[in-house]
């Protein structure tokens, strides 16, 4: 199916938060209802420099960049990313399809250009394919205690019993492995694995919490792991090394 016609499947594509960057509003609104239904977090901006001050407020895994955009254009755009934020995968989505453009934007500090229209399926593919080669330090699997979770297949065991969890559960989860014992704020898990459009006095995260420790305290003996700190945030690590005796 051509990303033209606005029609998505859902996937099971890992959680990111990406930022979208798109001058047709009809076109990214589309895309992104299409992205947060593969379970991604997703930011939008429809002119470059929008896109320029989120990227300097937010952290992002991947920019989806068209090229003709107003007040910055994207080239401009992309080489600021790769000088200022090198972590950031960036992935050039435009109309402007000649060898010259392509080679232009790879230069740029593209790490891959997809030409419209594209298939929806296309696009969905080549971001797996960016993930799995960003190799910028990101664990293969995430462990602790007898917790563990593989952000690439999007799966979380306990001991050997496997963890049904929801999108925001994993997230919320793989986003405390990848700092245990740190206190991590409400805030900080809004920001990181919903979107900037998260209602800050929200109750989703302490219920999402909630349920997470359920599912962990089901599928092992004693404590999830998972501690509130009262007033700061949440804690993963402590309870789990007390279990070990460590």
């Amino acid at each position: 199916m051509l990303l033209g016609k606005h029609v998505f499947t859902k996937g099971k594509e890992e959680r990111m938060r990406l930022l979208l960057v798109e001058d047709e509003e009809d076109l990214i609104q589309a895309m992104a209802r299409g992205l947060r239904q593969e379970g991604y977090a997703v930011d939008l901006a429809l002119d470059g420099l929008r896109g320029w001050e989120l990227l300097a407020t937010n952290a992002y895994d991947l920019l989806l960049l068209d090229l003709n955009l107003p007040d910055l254009d994207g080239l401009e755009l992309c080489q600021r990313v790769r000088a200022s934020y090198p972590q950031v995968l960036v992935l050039v989505l435009t109309a402007r399809s000649t060898p010259r453009h392509r080679v232009l934007g790879l230069d740029q500090g593209a790490d891959d250009y997809l030409v419209k229209p594209f298939h929806w399926e296309e696009l969905l593919a080549r971001m797996r394919a960016l993930f799995r080669r960003d190799l910028r330090g990101r664990q293969s699997v995430l462990c602790l205690g007898d917790l563990s979770l593989d952000p690439a297949t999007r799966l979380a065991w306990k001991g050997s019993c496997p963890l049904e969890l929801t999108r925001k559960e994993f997230g919320i989860l793989e986003y405390l492995l990848r700092h245990p014992t740190e206190v991590v704020t409400q805030e900080t898990l809004l920001e990181h694995v919903w979107d900037r459009n998260a209602d800050p006095l929200t109750t989703t995260v302490r219920v999402h919490i909630n349920s997470l420790r359920r599912k962990l305290e089901k599928a092992g003996a004693g404590e999830s792991g998972i501690e509130t700190v009262v007033g700061s945030g949440y804690r993963i690590g402590s309870a789990l090394r007390k279990e070990q005796g460590t």
